[in-house]
């Protein structure tokens, strides 16, 4: 392993190169090549390293990197690189002997420590290249919350979110050029936050408000999710979700998705879980697009719109299937040979009648769950039971 590597990634903040530590400084003195974004390389005094600009998009600056392989690059990322940064990205594009790391502190520390907020007891969040709907599962009352934002443009676009969601009472503390000379805070409601602001910037949320919050248990209420009908409703999703088992960083095939609700939950049970939604209906697959983008979990879904098994090849491996009704003797192969876990559900007696021939071959459980709600029966109240389901579940 060499002694130095030849790419240093220094994290780097709004006090320039007055705030980095001796080895930061070092490497960046010894460097034959220092390569940031404009407003990085703006805080570095002129010197004899040659100076690249990090192109747009992001992802085209790695070819370039690895091109410099010989010299000695410093590359410059805002903060703690590693956090909400490009550190990552550069780390797993490189072998580990060839890079090192100097980050400085990040914007959340810094914000922390200006509101005394514990940053073990705060959600950060990273919403300058995410939709602010990522907050979605974290708006409860009491909250607190720490998020960098795109621009000065975002801070409206974060507290317009708030007040659709009815938390317009949330507290904002918005941080411009935190921990640097041209620091400014303000503090305002979500619900009156007016004046312009300035990149870099983030904002601290203490949610407040009336709005709807996810629970942290399986079963969200139905009308979180946008539906023409078509849901697994409510107790016999959470049944589903249990059997299930979503565990971190698994994938769910949801065939036959309808709204895409078991999908949608299964997602938020993690933020690392991925799933699938299988649905021939067009219309289906767009409203499940959109209850993802309302739930901030759009980024780990992906929608096939096409009929199931013909649909199924090609899709990354899952963990566990989900089959909302509809089993036939073909997608029954199809699943069965993947040797997942399973669960189905079945309403009618003749899908009864196949769930119940396919334990017999292949093992597993059969459940019937029957639910009934109480409803006006004349003057009094009486018992309106719903369609039982069975379910099959099979641990392989």
């Amino acid at each position: 392993m060499s002694e130095t590597p030849w790419l240093t990634i220094i994290g780097i903040g709004e006090d320039g190169v007055a705030g980095l530590s001796a080895a930061s400084q070092a490497a960046l003195h010894a460097a034959d090549v220092i390569m940031a974004p404009p407003r990085h390389l703006s805080m570095i005094p002129e010197g004899s390293a040659e100076r690249i600009e990090w192109p747009v998009p992001f992802a085209n600056g790695i070819a370039i990197l690895a091109s410099l392989r010989g010299k000695q690059v410093a590359v410059l990322a805002s903060g703690d690189p590693f956090w909400f940064g490009t550190g990552s990205v550069i780390a797993r594009s490189f072998g580990p002997d060839e890079w090192r790391a100097f980050p400085t502190a990040s914007c959340f520390a810094l914000a922390a420590s200006q509101l005394g907020w514990a940053l073990d007891k705060t959600h950060c969040v990273g919403l300058h290249a995410a939709p602010t709907a990522r907050l979605r599962r974290h708006l409860a009352p009491g909250t607190q919350i720490i998020a960098t934002l795109r621009d000065g443009s975002g801070v409206h676009d974060l507290a317009t979110y708030l007040n659709g969601a009815g938390f317009g009472d949330s507290t904002l503390t918005i941080f411009e050029h935190l921990g640097g000379p041209q620091e400014r805070i303000t503090t305002a409601k979500a619900v009156t936050l007016t004046g312009t602001f300035d990149h870099p910037v983030c904002a601290a949320i203490k949610v407040a408000g009336d709005g709807p919050s996810l629970t942290t248990a399986t079963g969200q209420t139905d009308s979180t999710f946008k539906s023409d009908g078509q849901m697994t409703k409510r107790p016999i999703r959470a049944i589903t979700l249990s059997t299930l088992a979503p565990k971190p960083h698994e994938h769910l095939w949801d065939v036959g998705a309808g709204s895409g609700s078991i999908a949608l939950e299964w997602l938020l049970a993690h933020p690392t879980t991925r799933a699938t939604c299988i649905e021939p209906r067009a219309d289906r697959a767009a409203r499940i697009r959109q209850n993802a983008d309302d739930l901030g979990v759009d980024h780990r879904l992906t929608i096939i719109n096409g009929n199931a098994p013909e649909t199924l090849t090609g899709i990354d491996t899952p963990d566990a299937i989900f089959v909302g009704g509809g089993l036939s003797t073909d997608l029954l192969e199809a699943v069965i040979a993947l040797n997942t876990r399973l669960v189905v559900n079945a309403v009618t007696l003749e899908g009864e009648a196949f769930l119940a021939s396919a334990q017999t071959q292949y093992g597993g459980e059969l459940m019937r769950i029957e639910i009934a709600n109480t409803k006006p029966l004349g003057a009094k109240r009486g018992w309106s039971a719903s369609y039982p389901v069975v379910q099959w579940s099979l641990n392989r």
